[in-house]
């Protein structure tokens, strides 16, 4: 490790520098991410979120960014990333040490990286990924192996208690795209952290003129301070599972056969007003007694909780099953930032997790513009196989950067998408300069 000038005329004189010297690496297939910045603007929103050295810090947060898409933790000096490529595409010429990275990262607050996630989010919204009509609250918990005083809570009933480290997600079922996310100590009980979800929601899906967007989450988030606040404070509405216990079993079987509508064979529904005790708000909330099965022998009973009346059928048989693809956000993006539990220090971590959410932002764009197969990979698939498994070189023509590569898949299907990319991004609106590049514009080659 050794001391290197990072005002702005070194930095751009060592990156010019750089370019010229045409390098040649593994790690080029994150040029490809080059472009989905330029249509996201995510320039624009880190460096008003670095709010500091306008020639460093937004850079250093592009590491951070670029290091999420790797599926890695750690990209520094000493893992012996130079001369492929990595340092150049963050607008730098070396990689920052841990010390740096801490450094940055320290020096912002948890308000701060919500307000990152807030324009991330509308700047996601405009561009349409998400439909905002259906969306998941989901925790979720990772073991924390720090040597610190926690509370401790049980994963399950029949699981131990664990110190824990949560985070907090919500996500468009539709699209299957995060929205934003909060985290949290192990002390930190889920209605509170629900709060302050809610509150970045709404200001990245305020609801439509008279419609109320639909908010479905587990058996746990069925807590009478939690519905009351969505009730009273927000345009939303709640749906989740009621706990089976006896006595609901009891009340549903003791309901007459007319109180339920039977919609096809097996499915009857019956709705019913109903007022959680404890509850500060005098109207009621609606409770859905699903039963299952035809024979009263074999009648099986689940219900469900909302804050207002909805339509039974869609809000049971669509709204809530869709719930079910935070699992599959989880086991495709997770990599990216939220596997492990990390520090504990939660304005770093949340800056960090911040971060790999514009990460996972980008490479969603990258997965829909390159189609089948690339749009069915996980993180951990387009890491290894794109983003580190492309050979190629860097080389400036005149005012352009031009990367070349030799063993890019379905080549042919991406020239259509990256040659003459300067004239196909003026096209669509986007200015092709790079800011972080000092200029330059960006092309592909295939060969």
């Amino acid at each position: 490790m050794r001391l290197e000038p990072a005002d702005p005329l070194s930095l751009e004189r060592q990156v010019r520098q750089a370019l010229a010297d045409k390098v040649s690496g593994s790690l080029l297939g994150l040029w490809l991410l080059v472009p989905e910045h330029l249509r996201l603007g995510t320039w624009d929103l880190l460096r008003a979120w670095a709010r500091a050295e306008p020639a460093l810090a937004p850079r250093l947060a592009l590491h951070l960014v670029h290091e999420a898409a790797l599926c890695r933790t750690a990209l520094r000096a000493d893992h012996s990333l130079r001369h492929k490529g990595f340092e150049l595409v963050n607008g730098l010429p070396w990689l920052p040490t841990d010390s740096a990275m801490h450094d940055l990262l320290e020096a912002h607050t948890i308000p701060e990286a919500q307000r990152l996630q807030v324009a991330l989010g509308q700047l996601r919204r405009a561009s349409g990924h998400f439909p905002g009509q259906y969306l998941a609250l989901d925790p979720h918990r990772l073991v924390s192996y720090s040597k610190r005083d926690l509370v401790q809570r049980r994963p399950s009933a029949d699981e131990r208690a664990t110190k824990q480290a949560q985070t907090f997600f919500l996500l468009d079922t539709q699209s299957r795209q995060p929205v934003c996310l909060v985290n949290a100590s192990s002390a930190r009980h889920l209605s509170s952290a629900t709060h302050e979800l809610l509150d970045l929601a709404q200001e990245i899906l305020p609801p439509p003129q008279g419609q109320r967007l639909l908010l479905v989450g587990d058996v746990e988030h069925f807590a009478v301070e939690l519905f009351d606040y969505v009730r009273e404070h927000t345009p939303f509405d709640l749906l989740s599972p009621i706990r089976s216990t006896e006595a609901f079993q009891a009340h549903c079987r003791a309901l007459p056969q007319n109180a339920f509508t039977r919609h096809w064979a097996g499915l009857a529904i019956a709705t019913e007003a109903f007022r959680p005790r404890r509850s500060t708000l005098s109207a009621p909330c609606y409770r859905y007694l699903q039963r299952t099965g035809e024979r009263p022998s074999e009648y099986h009973f689940k219900g469900f909780c909302c804050t207002r009346a909805r339509p039974e059928v869609p809000t049971l048989t669509t709204a809530f099953p869709d719930r079910w693809h935070i699992e599959e956000f989880y086991r495709f993006e997770q990599d990216l930032g939220w596997k492990r539990a990390g520090t504990l220090n939660l304005h770093i971590r949340l800056g960090q997790m911040t971060l790999a959410l514009l990460a996972q932002a980008l490479l969603h764009q990258l997965r829909q513009r390159l189609g089948a197969p690339f749009n069915q990979w996980d993180s951990v698939h387009l890491a290894q196989d794109l983003f580190s498994g492309l050979e190629g070189d860097l080389r400036v023509v005149q005012d352009t950067v031009l990367i070349i590569y030799y063993n890019a898949p379905k080549a042919e299907q991406w020239k259509a998408h990256f040659e003459n990319l300067p004239q196909r991004l003026r096209d669509e609106g986007v200015d092709p300069r790079v800011p972080w590049l000092y200029n330059f514009k960006l092309d592909f080659r295939f060969k």
